[in-house]
């Protein structure tokens, strides 16, 4: 799908790859809804972008009814939703015999069960439509087996395997569901993480990575949604991925 006139509809986009994700679909010829908690935030990037083609909406994710509120409100302004970024996501880090049933069970609600309800909401547009694209960001997490980040590779692999049953649930409705694979990335994300904030700041400078930026991940976001492939990732080719740069 080109994004050049589309409506795209990105969660957690105050900050990070969401933010960056909304800036280069924006420059792109987008028209954009950007959703997270921190209304000053995406007010602010809504100005900077132009009111006339952003929306922002104050939104947990985690809660239908905002969710649904939500995409009323992008289909009244817009009139419709071409693509889905499901961006909006925490980390947690703790080891097995240390994770805390409650903060496992909340990152489940944002990083598993809210993509769902974000999907299940743009779903009668696009279906009515008849085309639409959606990304769900997992982690490059995944394909390692790292001490300490059990509980958030679990939450994105579910994501993985929901993501690709969806793609096959979908494919006849012109609608397809794409799987983005970051690397470690310069965001606020390791200094929110459940858990050990420290022990998952070591793990990240020990990692021998180089942490890359929300744009280059935002382009490689429009370029999945260009292509309409199953995924695309960050990965470096050392780690089992793609990455070559």
């Amino acid at each position: 799908m080109d994004v050049d006139g589309a409506v795209v509809l990105v969660t957690g986009a105050s900050s990070g790859i969401g933010a960056a994700t909304a800036r280069a679909a924006s420059l792109a010829g987008a028209r954009v809804v950007l959703l997270a908690r921190r209304e000053e935030r995406i007010r602010r990037l809504a100005g900077e972008l132009g009111e006339a083609v952003a929306l922002a909406v104050p939104c947990d994710v985690t809660d239908r009814a905002q969710v649904e509120a939500a995409v009323r409100a992008a289909v009244e302004k817009f009139g419709r939703i071409d693509v889905l970024v499901n961006n909006a996501g925490q980390g947690l880090q703790a080891t097995v015999d240390a994770i805390d049933p409650d903060d496992f069970r909340a990152l489940l609600e944002l990083n598993l069960l809210a993509p769902l309800v974000v999907m299940q909401a743009v779903l009668p547009a696009m279906r009515e439509q008849g085309s639409g694209a959606v990304v769900n960001v997992s982690s490059g997490i995944t394909w390692s087996t790292l001490p300490g980040s059990g509980a958030y590779a679990a939450s994105k692999a579910a994501l993985q395997k929901l993501s690709a049953i969806a793609r096959a649930e979908l494919a006849d409705s012109g609608i397809t569901v794409s799987l983005m694979f970051p690397s470690i990335t310069e965001t606020e994300f390791v200094g929110t993480v459940r858990g050990s904030v420290e022990d998952a700041r070591r793990m990240e400078a020990s990692s021998g990575l180089r942490p890359q930026s929300p744009e280059g991940v935002a382009e490689a976001i429009l370029a999945l949604i260009g292509s309409g492939a199953e995924q695309a990732d960050l990965v470096p080719a050392e780690y089992g991925g793609t990455f070559k740069g």
